[in-house]
């Protein structure tokens, strides 16, 4: 779905904007002022696409606003009139004559967030006589490629080659991760290949990049196979290189050919890392052979390679695996007398073996051990914590564990929130679950289709229509699509078993 933008200027202002335009020059620093000014932007939704199996939230929206009686529903305290404002920090003496002058189109491009208004943006303030340089280009297309709008990029990168424009091997490298990610292979190797006609030196970064791409999307042949031509490329393989293929040949349980990966190390003479012996320990650890990968931990300590809390934490699963706790807890004071001082890491693996055994408060205390032992707990600990409580239908627990780790200056993630709202609806305590919701909006995450529906679907049954509606429309701003299920089971809610619910999902759904 794409949007129009309107554009609507007065004559002083569009004489104005001509003046500099005609000037061929960038505006003055009045620039932004003279811009939001002038531009009065209006988004004209298109029509959704006909579809049988999928409804979007506005269409919920407006049935609800249908089927309910006509009532005001407030927005929980979110006030749309406040907007976002740019602070202005004072700059030391003397240092503003060094620093860049900040880019306006830039600054606006991160407050964005719809990818086609962040493009239309972009034509407008060419259009406008702003002359776009690299941190404009790379600043538009890591937001269209996080948004996966990669038609778009590719029409960003065309116009990035057209101009002869100098790019980072950074932008490139991101690129290719996020091609990865949905499993655009062929164009992240296009990509790679491209490089250099954005006068961009390739290095062994974007190289090892795109080899973690091949092997992470199934194609390992192929990536060997570049391995193998890398010295006729220019490029020497180092740690990380190897270390890519060895985790390629191990997650498809290949021991024998990872180890001879290693061999081919040592006989390059590339010095094996941390990282390297992680990835065979690992390994043993998950085939349940514990005491075969604690020799492993020896001969790596006897070569000058010393574990870091990953290994330690990798040996620490296998026992627990193996059903030895305890050993695994002794762990903890070994690793400490060794050098190695226990991080989050080590105490999450024992939490979690405990909160898979349903002994969540065991975990709690073990939460309080790592204060006790200068080890401050991060968001994956209070993760496990908030997982297993949820789980075990203590939701307004895990709430408690959310404004703990706040005040302890830890910032919840995104699974932070979804389990904890998941939680609430688990146990149909819906405006526990709208707490949740809230806080999570504000720190700009959202849930999941599913929960969206749960959620709205409990309200409504409680007969909480104005909250209902409240987050219909969160679902709406964030253009949520449901399945046609969902919907109808929404529509039943909303309108009753006999209220005309079959009548609105067929016009919806013509």
């Amino acid at each position: 779905m794409s949007d129009d933008i309107v554009v609507y200027f007065d004559a002083p202002q569009i004489n104005s904007l001509s003046a500099f335009a005609a000037a061929g020059r960038r505006a003055p620093p009045s620039f932004e002022e003279r811009t939001r000014a002038a531009l009065h932007i209006r988004l004209m939704i298109h029509p959704r696409a006909k579809s049988t199996n999928r409804v979007e939230a506005k269409d919920l929206l407006n049935a609800l606003c249908f089927c309910v009686p006509a009532q005001h529903y407030s927005h929980l305290g979110r006030d749309k009139s406040k907007t976002r404002k740019n602070s202005k920090q004072q700059q030391p003496p003397g240092c503003s004559r060094h620093r860049r002058k900040p880019d306006p189109f830039v600054a606006r491009v991160k407050e964005v967030e719809d990818p086609d208004a962040a493009l239309s943006l972009f034509h407008e303030y060419r259009r406008m006589g702003f002359r776009h340089d690299y941190p404009s280009y790379s600043a538009l297309v890591y937001k269209l490629a996080r948004s996966r709008s990669f038609e778009a990029v590719e029409e960003i990168l065309a116009r990035i080659e057209e101009n002869d424009v100098r790019c980072r091997e950074s932008l490139f490298v991101a690129l290719i991760r996020h091609y990865g990610k949905v499993h655009l292979v062929d164009e992240a190797v296009r990509l790679f290949q491209r490089m250099t006609s954005f006068n961009c030196t390739r290095t062994l970064q974007s190289f090892n990049t795109i080899l973690n791409v091949l092997v992470e999307n199934d194609k390992l042949a192929d990536a060997v196979e570049l391995l193998q031509r890398s010295y006729k490329m220019g490029f020497r393989p180092n740690s990380v290189s190897f270390n890519v293929i060895m985790k390629g040949w191990l997650e498809k349980g290949e021991w024998e050919i990872a180890c001879q990966v290693f061999d081919e190390m040592l006989e390059k003479r590339v010095q094996p890392t941390v990282v390297t012996y992680n990835s065979l320990v690992g390994f043993l650890c998950r085939k349940g052979d514990v005491e075969r990968a604690m020799g492993l931990l020896e001969d790596m300590t006897h070569k000058g390679k010393y574990p870091n809390a990953s290994t330690y934490a990798l040996l620490m699963e296998g026992l627990c695996f193996l059903g030895k706790y305890e050993e695994a807890k002794k762990l903890v004071f070994d690793m400490e007398y060794r050098g190695c001082k226990p991080a989050p890491v080590n105490f999450g693996v024992l939490m979690s073996d405990l909160g898979k055994r349903g002994e969540i408060d065991k975990a709690k205390e073990l939460l309080k051990e790592m204060k006790r032992r200068k080890c401050k707990p991060d968001v994956v600990s209070y993760n496990i914590l908030v997982n297993y409580l949820c789980k075990e239908g203590r939701p307004a627990e895990a709430y408690k564990l959310l404004v703990e780790m706040q005040i302890e200056g830890c910032e919840p993630n995104a699974a932070t929130y979804r389990m904890m709202l998941d939680g609430f609806c688990k146990v149909e305590d819906f405006e526990g679950g709208l707490k949740v919701l809230n806080a999570m909006l504000t720190s700009k995450h959202c849930p999941m289709a599913d929960t969206y529906c749960h959620l709205v679907e409990g309200l409504l049954r409680d007969g909480n229509i104005d909250h209902a509606c409240f987050v219909v429309e969160e679902m709406e701003k964030r253009k949520i699509r449901v399945k046609l299920q969902s919907w109808e089971v929404l529509a039943t809610h909303a309108c009753g078993a006999d209220g005309g619910s079959g009548k609105l999902l067929t016009e919806l759904s013509l």
